[in-house]
């Protein structure tokens, strides 16, 4: 008996709670992924950092040997010089030396990556009157910038997703969360078609040292907005057309962000998952002062109510009930 009252009061817990026990599952499978991720990324990627570290002490030992008027001391410290500069995007090659980094395209470029928080950090500022303006063009333009995406998504929404699910549906008459599904699937795959594939095929054409697989790498990693900056186009030594190049990037890295919102955002409308998010939401109450305010204003009203009636009661028996005469000679006015 006393183990099924216990059940039943568990049962009555876990569904009055429903939405948080919900939401304490996905706080957990969240960080189970993270977890997942960084497992995976630590055996895939420490092997390669540790030959990598192992060649390069291999190379200075025998650079060392080779040059032995050269001290250890005088060439970390050239080295760290030089690796400062590489990170603010200054190189000392030869081969390099001829791309500025701060010409008007290669700016226009930094800045379209900032606005969308893209920030490849293959360039960075190098003054520190640089550094402040960085600062204030962020503060205004990223907002700026979501407030553009937004007004922009909205309307192309309406003639990408809302009217021809809409069109179909009416015209049809299919299901209109069957419709929405098949619709958002196909704009998924042209999307990927014409701002991963199509693009990837492309960077690997032009840049020399990029395969498929890292130009697909960069499309994705850039329109995702995650920016590493591992891979750069327009960067290799002596490449043609440049500044046209890098005006071209810019251009294709705003539109592919604007398409990835309205793929996400046509996914976001679908009815299934729309009931998948609710599972984790809260639930709108009622207040409990609001309850009661409501509760006091209704007896108000009753009580207010009742005695207006009771009052127009009393006044109609008042003026309307006449006493019954039982003969005429007890009417005064006769008498």
């Amino acid at each position: 008996m006393l183990q099924s009252l216990a059940s039943n009061s568990c049962v009555r817990l876990i569904q009055s709670h429903k939405s948080t026990w919900y939401f304490v599952s996905l706080v957990l499978g969240y960080l189970f992924y993270l977890i997942f991720g960084a497992v995976v990324f630590s055996s895939v990627e420490l092997p390669y950092e540790d030959r990598l570290r192992q060649n390069l002490r291999a190379m200075k030992k025998q650079f060392l040997q080779e040059n032995e008027c050269l001290s250890e001391e005088r060439l970390e410290r050239f080295l760290k010089e030089a690796l400062d500069a590489s990170n603010y995007g200054v190189s000392i090659l030869n081969n390099a030396s001829a791309n500025w980094n701060w010409d008007f395209t290669s700016a226009l470029f930094f800045a379209s990556t900032v606005l969308s928080t893209t920030g490849y950090g293959h360039t960075a500022p190098l003054s520190d009157g640089g550094k402040a303006f960085c600062i204030i063009y962020s503060v205004i333009g990223i907002p700026f910038t979501l407030l553009f995406l937004t007004a922009v998504v909205q309307r192309i929404m309406v003639f990408s997703t809302r009217r021809p699910v809409m069109y179909i549906h009416t015209r049809w008459g299919l299901s209109k969360p069957l419709v929405a599904i098949v619709h958002a699937t196909l704009l998924a795959m042209l999307s990927v078609s014409c701002f991963f594939l199509i693009p990837a095929a492309i960077f690997s054409a032009l840049e020399e040292n990029w395969n498929f697989l890292e130009s697909f790498y960069f499309c994705f990693i850039s329109l995702s907005t995650i920016g590493l900056g591992d891979y750069v186009p327009g960067e290799a030594a002596n490449q043609r057309f440049r500044e046209l190049y890098k005006v071209g990037i810019t251009v294709y890295l705003i539109l592919g962000l604007i398409v990835m919102l309205v793929v996400l955002e046509t996914f976001c409308e679908l009815q299934q998952l729309k009931q998948l998010r609710k599972m984790f939401y809260l639930k709108k109450e009622k207040p409990h002062d609001r309850l009661s305010i409501l509760e006091h204003d209704h007896l108000s009203f009753t009580t207010v109510s009742n005695r207006a009636a009771a009052h127009s009661e009393d006044k109609t028996q008042q003026f309307v009930s006449v006493p019954t005469l039982s003969s005429p000679n007890d009417d005064p006015m006769i008498q």
